[in-house]
């Protein structure tokens, strides 16, 4: 009997062609590494192939001229307060969507994705066309002294509108599924409302704030087109690096360009691995305290 029943467990185990879980494994893998070699690894591979046709001199040049730096600090610094913003006010907007009932709830859910379906340059547009001296908030704030349509203040609320929805979509599916329970032990134990989010609901969101946070840093670092209008693109002051890069393409520099695109890359790369181990060590200290 004992032979048997190893037998019949032997027969299930995934090694084996007929009892793998995912039908046609190897195709389907294969498929996979295909694609991502064409759309990802190629062109990747590609850039840095370009990059080495330049003698080091000449990239340390391209990539450190005074006007490139400039982009850099502003697109950096842009992305990163757009991202900082969106992580406090997606939090906030996930939270009401899922907590609380109001009329027209299901029309703010869906206006939370309006970024995603509307094309950059329109939106690049509207706003250019709302901040400006002579829009409809700009003619109210110019007199002021508030000028944000062709400033790096336009840029950072191009980034914010675009980068709004991944914090949301992130954060919405862990609050729903957050154990009500461990609210109500809390509460009987006599805790407040902000120890409640302090102590039992912020570590468990922690990690999806934390990829919501580099999705929307990812996409503001290399948006350009809803950026491009409301920038002003005015070197040393509104110009980011996208359009650094079409600059140099657009006068046959090519390895100029993919300098630029290989640093942005880079920072792009050490960013998200930051983010990935932040990820890890908050799942193993949570691990730790359950």
């Amino acid at each position: 009997m004992t032979s048997m029943v190893l037998g019949a467990t032997a027969d299930r185990s995934p090694r084996k062609g007929p009892g793998r879980v995912l039908p046609g494994f190897g195709l389907s893998l294969g498929y996979t590494l295909f694609y991502l070699s064409v759309i990802v690894l190629i062109p990747l591979l590609a850039l840095f192939l370009k990059t080495f046709t330049m003698t080091w001199p000449d990239f340390v040049s391209a990539v450190t001229a005074p006007r490139v730096l400039a982009a850099y600090k502003l697109s950096l610094g842009a992305s990163l307060l757009a991202a900082s913003v969106n992580l406090v006010f997606g939090l906030l907007i996930a939270w009401v969507l899922v907590r609380y009932e109001f009329p027209a709830k299901k029309l703010v859910d869906a206006l939370v994705d309006l970024p995603f379906a509307l094309p950059t340059a329109v939106a690049g547009i509207s706003l250019t066309a709302l901040l400006a001296g002579n829009g409809w908030v700009g003619q109210y704030l110019e007199p002021l002294g508030i000028q944000l349509a062709f400033q790096p203040g336009g840029i950072v609320i191009a980034l914010i509108f675009i980068g709004l929805p991944f914090v949301v979509r992130t954060v919405q599916p862990v609050l729903q599924d957050f154990e009500k329970e461990l609210e109500e032990a809390a509460t009987s134990l006599g805790a407040s409302r902000w120890q409640i989010f302090k102590l039992v609901i912020l570590p468990s969101i922690t990690p999806a704030l934390l990829t919501g946070f580099a999705m929307a840093f990812a996409r503001a670092l290399g948006e350009y087109g809803s950026v491009i209008f409301i920038a002003g693109n005015m070197p040393m002051v509104s110009e980011i690096t996208p359009l650094i890069i079409i600059g140099k393409l657009e006068q046959y520099d090519v390895p100029g360009a993919t300098a630029v695109a290989v640093v942005m890359l880079g920072i792009s790369f050490v960013m998200l691995l930051v983010i990935n181990l932040l990820q890890a060590w908050q799942r193993r200290r949570a691990g730790m305290q359950a």
